[in-house]
């Protein structure tokens, strides 16, 4: 590491996410208002779902590390909630898994050993969830 720790917030999500950083997005512009007391880092994956997501949850946010994060903002749905494919393949999640998949994430991150954290929860599907702890 490079100087002092500094607070993390992780953006964990799917294109949305992965692209933040491009033209002025909204991850470079957490980035720019943080640069000198926080680092953003990126988790962004492009075409995942929160299926997917939940395969990778224990190496992106490993409940032993020595440093979690302050801020996780986790953003799924956009696709999770495509139509269907006749194949059956394809990133749609049924929304009732879909629901499940973001209980889960968020329990994983509350159980992370901090403590403090703030879990914002942003999906395409109607409703927004951000926990303060």
């Amino acid at each position: 590491m490079v100087g002092p720790g500094r607070p993390q917030i992780v953006l964990f999500g799917s294109s949305i996410v992965q692209y933040s950083f491009s033209d002025n997005g909204w991850g470079a512009t957490l980035a720019n208002i943080y640069s000198r007391t926080a680092d953003i880092i990126l988790r962004g994956y492009a075409g995942w779902n929160s299926r997917f997501a939940l395969k990778v949850l224990d190496q992106v946010f490993p409940k032993n590390a020595v440093i979690q994060p302050s801020l996780v903002i986790v953003y799924f749905g956009g696709n999770d909630s495509m139509h269907p494919q006749p194949s059956g393949h394809g990133p749609h999640v049924p929304l009732s898994e879909f629901i499940d998949n973001m209980r889960k994430i968020g329990e994983h991150l509350l159980y992370l050993e901090i403590s403090c954290l703030y879990i914002c929860i942003l999906m395409k599907h109607q409703f927004h969830l951000c926990i303060w702890i």
